[in-house]
């Protein structure tokens, strides 16, 4: 090795960079990386056939779960439909990840819009106002799927059992919600809860 054109040696300038070409491989080598939420489709699977049971036969769980003896039920299966459970994913996901819990996302945006967004056909006039929610119930907690559909059905503190009469058609409106998508998500550490759940039960618009 000589001198190049700066009177510079050639040996050392290649040492200099190895090295810290090496110190920068180190420091990444021990960044922690970020933790980032986990979706387990075995759980929302779980919760998707526990609530198809319930539905198709209230009677068997009416021991367990009281309030099924006067409850209304629509004893129809819900059919699975990826579209809606791709939306339900990227919303638990995205609660466990930016660590809040609402039907609104961070830019103020409700289920029926991801819906749209998503390529989900429901009528237009469902897309007003921005954070309009027809179809959505979400939980929280350290939970597993099944639980979750407990903890809805039960609906303690919500006076008008809207997340019940969600998961069980047993309005005018919600008996008419025929499809389904579940997203389970595990989230990261720090988060508030440690899963995140979000049932997303809609049907098709006809405009």
């Amino acid at each position: 090795m000589g001198k190049n054109y700066f009177g510079l040696n050639q040996s050392k300038i290649l040492f200099k960079v190895n090295l810290a070409a090496l110190t920068l491989l180190l420091l990444f080598a021990f960044v922690p990386k970020k933790e980032v939420p986990v979706l387990n489709r075995e759980e929302a699977r779980k919760a998707f056939m526990y609530l198809n049971s319930i539905r198709n036969n209230a009677a068997a769980y009416s021991k367990d779960l009281k309030f099924l003896k006067s409850s209304k039920v629509t004893a129809t299966s819900l059919i699975w439909n990826d579209t809606l459970a791709a939306v339900a994913e990227a919303k638990a996901w995205d609660m466990a990840q930016l660590n809040y819990f609402s039907h609104t996302d961070k830019k103020g945006y409700g289920i029926n819009y991801a819906l749209f967004k998503a390529g989900y056909p429901i009528d237009p006039l469902w897309l007003k106002p921005k954070k309009a929610n027809y179809f959505e119930s979400i939980a929280a907690g350290n939970h597993t799927g099944e639980q979750f559909i407990v903890l809805l059905l039960e609906d303690k503190g919500v006076p008008s059992l809207g997340h019940r009469k969600h998961l069980l058609g047993s309005d005018e409106w919600n008996s008419t919600l025929t499809e389904i998508g579940i997203g389970y998500v595990k989230a990261p550490e720090g988060a508030d809860y440690p899963y995140y759940c979000s049932i997303v039960i809609a049907k098709r618009g006809t405009n």
